[in-house]
């Protein structure tokens, strides 16, 4: 995850806000997302924070995986 620092638009359809993040497209489609194609899927602050929420349970869940 990367933060921005340009004038890049949400990539998700339909916003128009400014981008303050950019991440994974597959991690933004995972979420629930709707994106166009590319490799990165650059986010305003609201939907990143909405990935941020949908992923947390995923991620403890791949943790608790590799744990010993």
């Amino acid at each position: 995850m990367g933060k921005k620092t340009s004038e890049a638009k949400c990539s998700v359809t339909g916003c128009s806000e400014s981008a303050v993040r950019s991440v994974a497209t597959e991690t933004a489609r995972s979420a629930g997302l709707k994106l166009p194609e590319g490799r990165r899927a650059y986010l305003c602050k609201t939907h990143y924070k909405e990935i941020k929420k949908k992923l947390k349970n995923e991620k403890m869940i791949e943790k608790w995986r590799y744990a010993p």
